[in-house]
């Protein structure tokens, strides 16, 4: 459907720092994305020692940046601006991994987000993230919008 270039142009996220290389599919509701970027020796979210790898609790970012790319896409569907509305990650809520790595993760991630809640002043959504099937991540992440 779209790919890393569009999934760029939607975020502030950009080079490395896009985690997301595509979206599968999305609804008013819920968007589901696939990206293999957990096992890219440049992700910078990777520990600097190099040594160590990347840690699951960075799934959370996965989710956010998720969630920042659905509410790009409604903007748009919408007539919109795109422009990301700067928001601030206010709370992680409910967060399980099931690993302590993700490097090591052979196959592509899917990143799934679901919109909880939306208003001018809060989002909040829920996000799981899988690896061949299998559930890695899960949690809910709110973010209060700055205007």
């Amino acid at each position: 459907m779209l790919n890393r270039s569009d999934v760029e142009d939607l975020i502030p996220h950009k080079g490395t720092m896009c985690l997301l290389d595509r979206v599968l599919s999305w609804d008013a509701l819920h968007i589901s994305l696939a990206t293999q970027t957990h096992s890219d020796a440049n992700n910078p979210l990777r520990d600097s020692t190099g040594l160590r790898g990347l840690r699951a609790i960075h799934l959370c970012e996965y989710g956010a940046q998720a969630m920042a790319v659905h509410g790009a896409l409604l903007a748009r569907l919408h007539g919109q601006s795109t422009e990301i509305t700067p928001g601030m990650l206010a709370s992680l809520r409910a967060v399980k991994l099931r690993c302590d790595f993700i490097h090591d993760l052979p196959s592509e991630l899917i990143v799934h987000a679901e919109c909880l809640h939306a208003s001018d002043a809060l989002l909040q959504y829920g996000f799981r993230v899988l690896h061949q099937e299998s559930l890695v991540a899960e949690g809910r992440a709110a973010v209060v919008l700055r205007h």
